[in-house]
């Protein structure tokens, strides 16, 4: 069973993707802001991360930084944010980001997103 972490400071969506996630079969960690996220990483080592941008503290592109300076195979990280600043996927792009979707999203969208790179039939950005 693959092991998901979701990070998001917004319960609601935290736990929409977290209901998601596990009737799909998936076992599924949360972290509610970006240092309790870098520290789940580590800890976990889960095969996927959905990584909310704006966050109090340690925000979505620290915590990008964070897993990306991590020794191994980078785990494939989907980014989700509302920002309206134009450059912020051109930021999530150049910090190593796998993936990027702007709230608001549907829950298919991400389920189907993770599915189909779990399974190897969506590339994962080569660095």
């Amino acid at each position: 069973m693959a092991r998901i972490l979701v990070v998001d400071d917004d319960p609601a969506i935290r736990q929409l993707l977290t209901d998601v996630l596990e009737m799909d079969g998936y076992e599924v960690s949360v972290a509610v802001d970006g240092l309790a996220a870098v520290r789940e990483v580590q800890a976990a080592g889960p095969d996927f991360v959905i990584l909310d941008v704006m966050m109090p503290g340690l925000d979505g592109f620290g915590v990008l930084t964070a897993i990306r300076g991590l020794p191994g195979e980078p785990v494939p990280v989907l980014m989700l944010t509302a920002a309206a600043e134009a450059d912020a996927s051109t930021r999530a792009w150049a910090g190593g980001v796998d993936y990027y979707l702007a709230k608001p999203f549907t829950a298919d969208a991400v389920l189907d997103l993770i599915d189909g790179v779990l399974a190897g039939q969506v590339p994962v950005v080569e660095r």
